[in-house]
């Protein structure tokens, strides 16, 4: 069986690397389709983004150590482009640190991940984007996606569509 593909982190951190692999390995078998690296509207950019079978928004933020995790501010800028949010995180980290308060239990799911496999240990609850939201944040999904695959095969195709 071929291996996935590697996945462009921003930090071409390797640790990030593998839970990113071991969350998409999961999320696959779920019929969880991501992206890494998803730029969203409001200028962030979303570790991995993906959809499920009945078209709802998945993000995951990779933290790979305590003090990055501890020092992101900007993670509730992603809560408004998907239905279900999650921490992604390598066993190496202790997951009791997201049932803090700060860190909104009531709304994120946390997955523990390494380079082989992942686990749900909280499940994400659903907040639902409102259909024309979900509408167009599948649609410049799609559109990323299929960018990607066509600048992977030919890449004098990439100045173009960079605006996704």
């Amino acid at each position: 069986m071929p291996d996935l593909p590697a996945l462009s982190l921003a930090a071409e951190n390797p640790c990030a690397q593998s839970v990113a692999r071991g969350i998409c390995r999961l999320f696959a078998r779920n019929d969880i389709w991501c992206l890494s690296e998803m730029p969203l509207r409001n200028g962030r950019r979303a570790d991995l983004m993906g959809v499920d079978p009945k078209g709802r928004i998945v993000i995951v933020e990779i933290k790979v150590s305590r003090a990055d995790l501890m020092g992101d501010g900007k993670w509730p800028d992603y809560l408004d482009f998907c239905d279900r949010f999650y921490w992604g995180i390598p066993p190496a980290i202790d997951s009791a640190l997201l049932d803090a308060l700060d860190f909104r239990p009531d709304c994120c799911g946390v997955i523990v991940a390494d380079g082989y496999d992942a686990e749900i240990i909280r499940p994400a609850p659903s907040h639902p984007l409102a259909p024309a939201r979900r509408k167009v944040e599948v649609e410049r999904l799609a559109r990323a996606s299929l960018r990607r695959q066509i600048v992977a095969g030919d890449p004098h195709c990439a100045p173009w569509g960079q605006g996704l």
